[in-house]
């Protein structure tokens, strides 16, 4: 489902690519916002939905927010089951389980190393965004081939 290259495993930011990195962002930035515009929902974008294979996730939620190379740590047992939708297949709803508390670790656009942990649907955000990163989509964390729902 989707375009092939989704599937693709994403490589690290190095620290000399920084300077490049400005027009992706910008990129992503414009791509959500698109999409908020005409569904009316994104948070969250991952750098390969835009065709680049970075590790890189922008978030917008009251302000921005880069993760660069960002490593998540589940935290707990405790999950929720959500009904989890994605800008690469838009009319589409997937229930999933996802952790409901993480950490993530990352560089910010000044390479310096930050961290944060994420509760709720914010943890089930990244963790989603997360997965771009890693060629996983949220079609193959579906929990049963019932879970699948147009909207």
């Amino acid at each position: 489902m989707g375009n092939p290259k989704l599937y693709e495993i994403s490589s690290p930011v190095e620290k000399r690519e920084l300077p490049q990195l400005s027009p992706v962002i910008q990129d992503l930035h414009d791509t959500l916002l698109a999409f908020r515009n005409q569904f009316h929902a994104g948070r969250a974008i991952a750098a390969p939905q835009i065709g680049i294979h970075k590790r890189i996730i922008y978030m917008y939620i009251n302000q921005p927010t880069v993760f660069i190379n960002p490593v998540l740590k589940l935290i707990g047992d405790e999950e929720i089951e959500v009904m989890d939708d994605c800008m690469s297949f838009p009319n589409l709803l997937v229930k999933v389980r996802r952790h409901k508390k993480s950490r993530i670790l990352y560089r910010d656009m000044k390479w310096n190393e930050q961290e944060m942990v994420l509760e709720g649907d914010l943890s089930e955000l990244l963790q989603h965004e997360y997965d771009h990163l890693d060629g996983i989509l949220a079609t193959m964390r579906a929990i049963d081939n019932h879970s699948f729902y147009m909207k």
